[in-house]
């Protein structure tokens, strides 16, 4: 008489049901994020805003940004199974890491809720409604800490628990009180962050860096309602005898991660978006200049010193510079009427008032770089014919890349030239 197996060979069907049962203890476990990373993430945050925040020390905003990467850098640190273990030992009383850990998360809530009070009121609004309710939350979210260690002193909590104190003390008389306090207390202040937060970025005129900044900080907020959901289910579950431990210990620890490391990253999108998009557009701009430089090279036969140490803006202003200084030297052989034609057989092959503007006044430059070495009969170039190529070299140097349009555009302006009467 043979045994009834399942799919795995040689297991027994019940055992094989349990082999290929979803267990979400280990499918969180495969996916678990070091506390480390969002911490790396969060310093980073707080290293690029240190600068702005040590300058502009008097600015309530840029310190409660600090306050709060600094609290969220500590929370994190100190919510490590090993940290937990070492404050405990050199404490000598079990499980002090709990209220330590959870009074950083508390004021960690109340720094989230002054960073919004500041950053909505903006730096110039120091009204009494705005200070009464930073006044409201720090003494509220204080209140709660000292709460928070006085149960813990009531509390009895002998076994010392690193990764699952939530839940192992749930129904433990007067811990069983700290955590819910502090759970509520970070559900209340995630939840008006989050909705502050979602009321904002559908401001109109809003920067895109801001605006994907406060998106980041919005989805990071909202997965803390995940983080503050999982925990509290976990722990009604205990109440009711059941066993949801998984939410609290595998499920909340990668989603409080995640949410860490899209906070920081909202709080570097605006700052390091605006500065490397900044950086971007000078180097394009350099980039862009490039053949209207070549060309006006051609006329000094020097070019502009390299230098190691300047920075891409020095190097942009000298490239301008040279581009305008070399323009100033060949405007006495400008020729207005060719520009003129030329702007009008620009318009006349379709182009764009400004497009048409950029070719005449590159087909202006290149004339006159050829007819430099002809004898000139004015001494004073007119003051249009000076200025238009002037005025936009950026958008002339980017036509220079496009010979086919300026040789159309010259094409018509000689042909509209020799049909001009001898008499006019």
């Amino acid at each position: 008489m043979t045994s009834e197996t399942g799919p795995a060979v040689g297991l027994p069907a019940s055992a094989a049901a349990q082999h290929l049962a979803w267990d979400p203890a280990g499918f969180l476990g495969e996916l678990y994020i070091s506390f480390w990373i969002p911490t790396a993430v969060l310093t980073a945050a707080l290293v690029i805003k240190l600068p702005s925040i040590v300058k502009l020390w008097r600015d309530p905003l840029l310190r409660a940004v600090g306050g709060l990467l600094v609290l969220a850098c500590a929370v994190f640190t100190f919510a490590v199974p090993g940290t937990i273990a070492w404050v405990n030992r050199i404490t000598g009383v079990p499980n002090f890491s709990a209220p330590w850990v959870y009074s950083l998360i508390t004021a960690f809530c109340a720094s989230c809720l002054l960073l919004i009070i500041a950053w909505r009121g903006g730096l110039s609004d120091r009204s009494a409604a705005t200070r009464r309710a930073m006044r409201w939350v720090v003494g509220i979210y204080s209140a709660v800490i000292v709460v928070l260690w006085v149960l813990f002193a009531l509390a009895d909590t002998p076994v010392e628990r690193l990764r699952d104190l939530d839940t192992y003390y749930a129904t433990t008389p007067f811990m069983r009180e700290e955590i819910v306090l502090y759970l509520l207390a970070h559900t209340v202040a995630v939840l008006i962050t989050y909705r502050l937060v979602r009321n904002w970025v559908r401001t109109d005129g809003l920067d895109a860096w801001l605006r994907w900044g406060l998106k980041s900080l919005g989805v990071g907020y909202a997965l803390n309602l995940v983080y503050d959901a999982a925990k509290i289910s976990a722990v009604v579950a205990r109440w009711t005898g059941r066993d949801l431990d998984w939410l609290s210990t595998d499920l909340a620890p990668p989603v409080a991660a995640l949410s860490a490391i899209l906070v920081a990253i909202g709080f570097i999108l605006p700052h390091a978006g605006q500065y490397l998009h900044g950086r971007w557009r000078v180097r394009l701009s350099h980039w862009r200049l490039r053949p209207l430089y070549l060309l006006l090279r051609t006329v000094t036969g020097s070019a502009v010193p390299l230098t190691v140490r300047g920075g891409p803006e020095l190097r942009l202003t000298r490239r301008e510079t040279f581009i305008r200084d070399v323009l100033l030297q060949l405007a006495r052989h400008f020729d207005e009427d060719l520009r003129r034609r030329s702007y009008a057989a620009a318009v006349t092959l379709g182009h764009p008032p400004g497009r048409a503007r950029a070719l005449a006044a590159a087909v202006t430059i290149q004339d006159a770089v050829a007819a430099r070495k002809r004898p000139v009969d004015r001494d004073a170039p007119a003051s249009l014919g000076t200025a238009a190529p002037l005025r936009e070299i950026e958008a002339v140097s980017r036509v220079l890349r496009h010979t086919d349009e300026i040789e159309a555009v010259l094409s018509l302006a000689a042909t509209a030239a020799q049909s001009v009467p001898a008499h006019d």
